[in-house]
């Protein structure tokens, strides 16, 4: 009977679940699931009762991804503080409205209340004031109690937090955050503790918990939502990227959370929501994948360049999943099967009955054929990933139909070229047959694909947009590498690979209970708790990083360059190497989840009795999709920051990640196969003709789904510019350039003159008070015979 309830709850969950992370896998975290389900069914704002909700109710089935979004903000060990919250709201709101539930007062009466809870925050007493942020937690949970079904929940929980945001709940909940961050009682506590537990970061996980509703809630745009809401929903985006929260946005204010606890500073600090909360304020500053494509579409027409020939996120939803290489030890099992059939073939010979049987090596045989296939070599068994493409492949998200682009039949991708590879191509060609080169000259007929992300080199004064983009980088910049340097110390604690060490820092501290548990059952929920905080802490890190490097590079190539420069400075190359030396099929299958406890269906179902055959069992789900999306992005971060830099590629190769990134080739699934062919191609002219010789499969994979570029010698390694001992003069140039970039712009202090601005106005330059020497002076009417009056002056030709 248990078994059957918990796959029930599981079954409810899958469709949406599988959904979400298809969205939220292809878009990198770009869109975080921002796309909701069934909008023309919602029906989001009550007017004066709950019986105009329940006219129009919504099946559990119909609740949006942003449910599914809002699982990993709680651990498991949180789960007896949702009842609390409720209590606390309960306590408060009874003492104003004794019999009537919340559901069925009116707007002005909600109001009211919300104004009431923030009078609260403003006590100095710390008790009072934790329960009254507990209140107003209740009601950013959606009022469970009053609830019947999961979409009840989303719905007040969207009513309420517009509601709270409206009366300028999250502007009280900042100074309440900065408060805890310089409480230094509380910090010089934590650090003398020999064990720090979920009871140190209570006030901090309260503030946390809301201020993550509410950005993760109201970044969700909903067609159906009041003008009113949608108003206030970019107000909200404006006020969240500009400094007005201490003078700096609010991501800075997070970055600096970060430094403090990996400094040792504040141990206590509940690590996974505060990375959480900064992925999603990025998020909602920024912009998503989609909004990226848009920004950089409308850039390329302002600057009358040539459209882009695709889309590359569509490209990949278009792709299928390659065969992955076979290893050796699949090659010596292969072996051992065929030596097995052919054991079984002598035998039958010796029946005269074995003529009328099929014969095993025969290709029509379909039994013996799989077995034999390089497609089935340990990779992907039927029985864990089901071999159907839409069942293997992430769900595509709907999109406007487009024009087809005109690709050469068999491959994906339009084919690039830069103006470097033409210059060199025309160069030796001019040589070679004509017999004279042209430098810089590109004006033949041959196609070139002109990027935005190039230095450009200004003369006069420089106009910068002021955007959410470059107020983030202007308030990061002066702590650019500590910030780094912490996101990958906490992603190197969070990786499956690293061992526990004294010295590591702590990052489960909002996850470990004040008593450890004392029976096995207890002790199997908290250590699948442990691997899902880790597998969250990595999944937002590695968003973060891969966000901030795309705006960057929109933004500004080199404020690109310098994030990238400094990641690869904090060693993030072995580190994402190190990430996938492990088995990395185990990782993308872990079923570190407990479905029944997981909000908001923990708080309106009544749970069934868990068992340790249950835990062990973990779900139906054939995917780790949190998993998936953590190895693409780390995928993608470790091409940005190797791309067209030979130095970092030959660190790919000082640190053999050719067999680490094969082994990775086994999850058939097409974009993270993608990024790791990427990686290979940049890598094998150093690898040796051996290497390719001995990877022929891999080989074709790449000519097959990388894009191909002009004079592209990837497979020969007959490149000019990969001389080894251009490498560190490479590098040194491209810090000098960035700190140049960075000096100019944004060094008011101590300007360097040569890049001041040139006031290019003639009336200006006229205008202006010019002070004389005095020799000047004295000799004036000399200067004046020799250089006006005995020169003779056209003017006819002046006037032209």
């Amino acid at each position: 009977m248990l078994r059957n309830q918990l796959k029930l709850s599981r079954m409810t969950y899958r469709p949406l679940a599988r959904r979400y992370c298809a969205l939220n896998a292809m878009d990198g975290g770009g869109n975080g699931g921002a796309l909701p389900l069934n909008n023309k069914q919602r029906n989001m704002l009550p007017n004066k009762s709950r019986g105009e909700f329940a006219r129009n109710p919504r099946k559990d089935s119909e609740v949006s991804e942003q449910m599914f979004i809002l699982i990993e903000l709680y651990s498991y060990t949180e789960g007896p503080e949702f009842a609390l919250n409720r209590k606390c709201f309960e306590v408060e709101f009874r003492a104003h409205v004794p019999d009537e539930k919340w559901t069925e007062l009116d707007a002005e009466q909600h109001r009211a209340h919300a104004m009431r809870l923030l009078d609260g925050l403003e006590v100095t007493a710390r008790e009072k004031r934790l329960k009254v942020a507990r209140a107003i937690l209740y009601m950013a949970q959606g009022m469970f109690a009053d609830c019947g079904s999961e979409a009840e929940v989303q719905h007040w929980m969207r009513y309420n937090i517009f509601l709270l945001l409206d009366v300028g709940t999250f502007s009280a909940l900042v100074e309440l955050l900065n408060m805890e961050i310089d409480n230094s009682a509380a910090c010089s506590s934590a650090v003398r503790k020999p064990a720090i537990s979920l009871a140190d970061s209570t006030d901090l996980r309260v503030l946390l918990n809301i201020m993550y509703l509410m950005v993760e809630t109201i970044q969700q745009d909903d067609p159906t939502d009041r003008p009113e809401w949608k108003i206030i929903r970019e107000t909200f985006r404006a006020e969240l990227g500009s400094p007005l929260f201490n003078n700096e946005p609010i991501s800075v204010m997070l970055f600096s959370m970060v430094t403090k606890f990996c400094s040792g500073h504040a141990p206590h600090f509940p690590m996974k929501k505060v990375l959480l909360l900064l992925w999603k304020s990025i998020l909602f500053t920024l912009g998503g994948f989609e909004q990226l494509q848009n920004i950089k579409v409308h850039k390329r027409e302002e600057l009358a360049l040539p459209p882009l020939p695709e889309d590359s996120i569509r490209v990949i939803r278009s792709m299928r999943a390659a065969s992955p290489p076979a290893s050796a030890s699949d090659l010596i099992e292969q072996q051992q099967k065929r030596a097995r059939r052919e054991h079984k073939a002598l035998i039958k010979q010796d029946n005269l009955d074995a003529f009328n049987e099929k014969d095993p090596y025969k290709p029509d045989d379909s039994r013996d054929d799989d077995e034999d296939n390089d497609d089935n070599d340990n990779s992907i068994e039927a029985e864990t990933f089901p071999l159907e493409r839409d069942e293997v492949m992430p769900l595509p998200i709907p999109h406007l139909p487009a024009e087809r682009v005109s690709l050469p039949k068999g491959l994906p991708w339009a084919p690039k070229v830069r103006e470097k590879d033409i210059e060199n191509f025309l160069e030796s060609s001019r040589s070679k047959f004509i017999g004279y080169t042209l430098r810089k000259n590109c004006w033949l007929l041959i196609y070139k694909l002109i990027s935005l992300f190039f230095p450009l080199h200004f003369q006069g004064e420089e106009e910068v947009e002021m955007s959410s983009t470059e107020l983030l980088y202007q308030g990061i910049l002066p702590s650019l590498p500590q910030y780094m340097i912490a996101l990958l110390k906490i992603l190197l604690a969070a990786a499956p690979t690293s061992k526990a060490k004294t010295d590591s820092i702590n990052i489960l501290a909002d996850v470990l209970p004040e008593e450890m548990p004392t029976t096995v059952l207890q002790s199997m929920k908290l250590g699948v708790d442990v691997n899902r905080h880790k597998e969250i802490i990595v999944k937002a890190i590695s968003a973060i990083l891969l966000l901030l490097l795309k705006h960057f590079k929109l933004n500004h190539v080199y404020q690109f360059e310098y994030m990238a420069q400094h990641l690869v400075f904090a060693n993030c190359i072995p580190l994402i190497l190190k990430f996938f030396n492990q088995n990395i099929m185990s990782y993308i299958t872990a079923k570190n989840s407990i479905s029944v406890l997981d909000f908001p269906y923990c708080v309106v179902h009544e749970l069934p009795e868990l068992t340790a055959e249950s835990l062990e069992a973990g779900d139906n789900n054939q995917f780790c999709w949190r998993n998936l999306f953590s190895c693409i992005n780390l995928l993608r971060i470790l091409n940005k920051l190797t791309k067209w830099k030979h130095s970092r590629t030959m660190m790919l190769v000082v640190f053999k990640s050719a067999p680490i990134l094969k082994r990775a080739l086994k999850v058939k699934q097409a974009m993270m196969q993608l990024y790791v062919l990427k990686l290979l191609k940049v890598q094998t002219k150093y690898l040796g003709r051996q290497w390719r010789k001995s990877n022929m499969k891999t080989m074709s994979a790449i000519y097959q789904k990388v894009r191909h570029r002009l004079n592209d010698d990837w497979a020969y390694g007959n490149d000019l510019d990969a001389r080894p001992w251009d490498f560190q003069a490479e590098e040194c140039a491209l810090r000098a350039n960035i700190e140049r970039f960075n000096s100019r712009r944004y060094d008011k202090s101590h300007s360097n003159p040569d890049f001041l601005p040139v006031d290019n106005c003639l009336q200006s330059v006229l205008g202006q008070r010019v002070d004389l020497p005095e020799d000047f002076q004295m000799n004036y009417d000399l200067w004046l015979e020799r250089e006006v009056f005995s020169k003779p002056i056209s003017w006819e030709e002046l006037l032209q």
